[in-house]
C-alpha cells in the first residue's frame, strides 16, 4: 500500500451503526469483521465504516467495497474532506444503506486518501448453511478417522 505525507490511517472498523453522544463521543454498535447469512443474495439495510486518521493538512477520503475478483465496485462512499491541525486526529464515518452482496466470497474494503489506496482488507460474506455443511462433513471425517 502507498503512503500519504502527513497522514496516517490508524485503524478501520466495520459496524452496524454509529451514534454521536454527549461530549462528541462516538458509540459503535455491532462491530463485525465478517458477514454470515442464512440466504444469499443479502441486502444489508445499514452499516458503517469508521476510519481513524492522524496527521496534518487537508485531505480527501473515500471508502470502497469491491467484488471478490476486484473487478466490480459494490459500493463507494462520497469523497469526504478532512482537515487536520498538525498532530491532530479525526474519525471519519461512512454510512452505507441497502448494499447487496450477491454471492458468498471475499469482498475487499478499501480506504483511500487523496485518491490513493492506503488500506485494503477482506470482508468475508458466507452462507451459514454452506458453512454448516462443511462443519458436518469435517465432523464425520474426524469421527471415521
Amino acid at each position: 500500500m502507498m503512503e500519504i505525507p502527513n497522514l496516517t490511517l490508524r485503524y478501520t472498523l466495520l459496524c452496524d451503526d454509529v451514534r454521536i453522544e454527549m461530549g462528541n463521543k462516538i458509540s459503535l454498535m455491532g462491530i463485525f469483521q465478517n458477514i454470515m447469512v442464512e440466504k444469499l443474495p443479502v441486502s444489508l439495510i445499514k452499516f458503517a465504516v469508521i476510519n481513524h486518521w492522524m496527521g496534518a493538512g487537508m485531505h480527501e477520503t473515500e471508502v470502497r467495497i469491491l467484488s471478490p475478483d476486484r473487478s466490480n465496485l459494490v459500493v463507494s462512499s462520497q469523497a469526504t474532506p478532512i482537515d487536520l491541525t498538525p498532530g491532530g486526529f479525526t474519525d471519519n464515518v461512512s454510512f452505507f444503506v441497502n448494499v447487496v452482496f450477491p454471492s458468498a466470497g471475499t469482498y475487499w474494503v478499501q480506504t483511500l486518501a487523496d485518491q490513493v489506496v492506503l488500506e485494503e482488507f477482506p470482508l468475508i460474506v458466507a452462507d451459514a448453511r454452506e458453512m454448516q455443511h462443511v462443519q458436518n462433513t469435517e465432523e464425520i471425517s474426524e469421527t471415521i478417522n
